[in-house]
């Protein structure tokens, strides 16, 4: 079936833009569709639904039709825009936020934190909620990831209730894979990874998940989630119980090596799989 083109208005959203950027370059390149997508190693048919914003580009096939058409990063650069776009409405300014932040830190009673989720396990979660869309939805989570790849990535501070590692999300295979990634991450001297063990009993923040932003010039920020969306705020009050609940936590926490030995132990106890160092590598 030949393909249908679709005027786009670029001011529409990121994704239309992009779509009417790739056309005009592809065109003024004078290539078809079949050809651009024999030079990226794709179909035509995908590069057609990019150009109508059917289909949200991924970052691999950003970099291969900037290195095709000679856009010097043009795409690339523009789909972290895209898949931004992509994460719920409600989502985007905590998003924006996160990537300015120079330390984060964060406490999860339910799931891995999402700069520290493997795509599976990402997949796995997002699933649970609106499935809709959901290729895109794991793809913008992903790229959120991008910010713990700087040369100056943020300062991150985590603590996993135990819980996290003990329920089963997306299976065992998926679980071995996100407690390895888990353990990897646990390398990086600017991660710090504990876990807050069942045997601690009651604690500081019994209500639920949160996250605490600092920033260089900007105020602190506390991030929250409900059944419906999220909450910012960087009310003084608010800010300083969070700080102190923050510090609470990570007390009653195991120690950095003590919570890494404990992953281990539940990825072999629970998940059926030795942690030695071999398989450390290929996390």
């Amino acid at each position: 079936m030949a393909h249908v083109r679709r005027d786009l208005d670029p001011s529409a959203s990121p994704l239309d833009y992009y779509g009417y950027e790739l056309r005009r370059r592809r065109d003024s390149a004078g290539l078809t569709l079949g050809e651009l997508g024999s030079i990226i190693f794709c179909t035509g048919s995908l590069v057609g639904q990019i150009e109508c914003a059917q289909k949200v580009p991924t970052r691999e096939f950003s970099e291969r039709v900037d290195a095709a058409l000679g856009t010097e990063g043009f795409f690339s650069g523009l789909v972290g825009l895209v898949l931004q776009s992509q994460l719920p409405s409600w989502f985007q300014p905590y998003a924006a936020m996160e990537a300015k932040a120079t330390y984060i830190s964060t406490y999860q009673c339910q799931v891995v934190y999402g700069l520290l989720q493997t795509e599976a396990y990402a997949r796995a979660v997002l699933a649970t909620g609106n499935p809709g869309k959901l290729d895109e939805q794991v793809a913008a989570r992903i790229e959120r990831q991008r910010i713990l790849e700087r040369e100056q990535p943020p300062l991150l501070l985590v603590v996993l209730d135990e819980a996290v590692l003990r329920r089963e999300i997306g299976g065992v295979e998926v679980m071995r894979e996100q407690l390895r990634h888990l353990l990897d991450l646990g390398e990086r001297r600017w991660l710090r990874i504990q876990v807050l063990p069942f045997g601690i009993g009651e604690h500081a923040n019994l209500v639920g998940s949160f996250n605490l932003l600092r920033f260089d010039k900007d105020p602190d920020l506390v991030y929250t989630e409900d059944v419906i969306s999220g909450h910012m705020t960087a009310s003084p009050e608010t800010v300083r119980e969070a700080t102190l609940r923050y510090a609470s936590l990570q007390a009653a926490a195991l120690s950095v090596e003590d919570s890494a030995e404990l992953i281990k132990r539940v990825l072999e106890e629970r998940y059926g799989q030795h942690s030695g160092p071999d398989q450390l590598s290929v996390a």
